[in-house]
């Protein structure tokens, strides 16, 4: 069963959240302190609009608190923008929205039910028994589980754990797949392995795929395009400050000397020089040698 690969459009998108001030300590008149604290807004995105293919792979990189994930969450209806609309496949995206399924960096898999049954929990309403209990044995045959049905989250490792969620997560045939840094509580090594894994399931079953990360490497291994969002001076919130074309095909090969500019500039987009040093801060001298 192939997914419909929805395409999906952020329109003029800006969030603001209201934060409440610490009361002022201002005394009244009859020499109490006022009470009263005010909500002020803090602006998190702004002015974000962007067209996704059916199909595209999209990776979103910016720094910590730029407003990453609830983008994310606006495009699967678990948040509303302040302005502005999440379309997808052409119509505006009102409350959690069932075309679309997340990944989240931690599995949360339920701990009393097999790998099998928290499967199953992502399968749509209504589908026949015999349907559902087919996809959950194509998925977990897809995801390399078949022989660790059975078994509960605790007896497996964090990236079978993982495994079964991403699994989760297409067991409703999403067409559009939001994944919020879905590898980054895993080593390195089976960070990678996941993400080969991710290309097989897109190949598999090509649905449209919004992937947040902080990894540039994991970004130009998987995307088609890589959105950095970040912020301008003088204008509160973040918005898009680039949109990149990754030029290789899929398979890359990791470390690849055609992708080592693309890296540095995004690095740098980043605020991370070539050296691994961030922007402004101060350098660090050499350690001088002892004179005893």
């Amino acid at each position: 069963m192939s997914s419909p690969a929805f395409h999906v459009e952020f329109s003029d998108v800006a969030r603001t959240f209201a934060t409440t001030a610490r009361p002022s300590g201002r005394r009244t008149s009859d020499r109490r302190r006022d009470p009263v604290s005010r909500a002020e807004p803090r602006p998190v995105l702004r002015d974000v609009s962007l067209r996704i293919r059916g199909g595209e792979v999209i990776a979103i990189l910016g720094p910590s608190g730029c407003g990453k994930s609830t983008l994310l969450r606006i495009a699967g209806g678990l948040d509303a923008p302040s302005r502005g609309r999440a379309l997808i496949d052409g119509s505006a995206v009102s409350g959690v929205d069932a075309r679309c399924a997340v990944g989240f960096q931690e599995p949360r898999l339920l701990p009393w039910r097999s790998l099998a049954d928290n499967i199953a929990l992502g399968l749509p309403r209504g589908l026949d028994k015999e349907a559902g209990r087919e996809r959950v044995r194509r998925l977990l045959e897809l995801v390399g589980l078949t022989a660790s049905a059975a078994l509960r989250p605790r007896e497996v490792s964090g990236g079978m754990a993982q495994r079964a969620s991403l699994a989760r997560a297409l067991a409703r045939n999403p067409g559009v797949l939001l994944l919020d840094e879905p590898f980054g509580a895993l080593d390195a090594l089976t960070r990678l392995r996941m993400q080969d894994l991710l290309l097989d399931i897109h190949t598999a079953e090509p649905a449209t795929i919004l992937l947040v990360t902080h990894d540039v490497d994991e970004a130009l291994q998987l995307a088609d395009r890589i959105v950095l969002l970040g912020t301008e001076a003088g204008r509160p919130g973040s918005t898009i400050v680039s949109v990149t074309t990754v030029p290789v095909e899929r398979p890359r090969e990791r470390g690849s000397v055609e992708l080592a500019g693309l890296r540095a500039e995004l690095l740098d987009g980043l605020g991370i020089d070539r050296h691994g040093r961030a922007h402004g801060e101060q350098r660090t001298e050499a350690v001088p040698a002892s004179t005893h």
